[in-house]
């Protein structure tokens, strides 16, 4: 019987295949492990010139150019000026 020897080519071919994977396999794992993370915050972050009300915690946050908006847990939609961080407007939400 004859002993046929790989040709370098499949053998490279080969080895690229299984580095292909594996790295894959670690960029799949690091995405899934990214979205995780970054989706089990609970935490809305404020920016600090920001004073929310006694007893009121943010639930949402947004901005525009020239206000900040906070969603609060009693219902109501805070407005603040960006510049000055002064309560522009009080929305209650029913």
């Amino acid at each position: 019987m004859d002993d046929l020897s790989e040709p370098a080519n499949l053998r490279f071919l080969r080895r690229m295949v299984t580095v292909l994977t594996t790295v894959m396999i670690v960029g799949v794992v690091v995405v899934i492990g990214l979205l995780v993370t970054r989706l089990s915050r609970d935490t809305t972050v404020l920016p600090s010139e920001i004073a929310l009300p006694d007893g009121a915690k943010p639930t949402a946050f947004t901005q525009a150019a020239d206000w900040y908006a906070v969603v609060t847990d009693q219902n109501q939609i805070l407005i603040y000026d960006r510049l000055t961080g002064a309560l522009r407007q009080t929305i209650s939400v029913e």
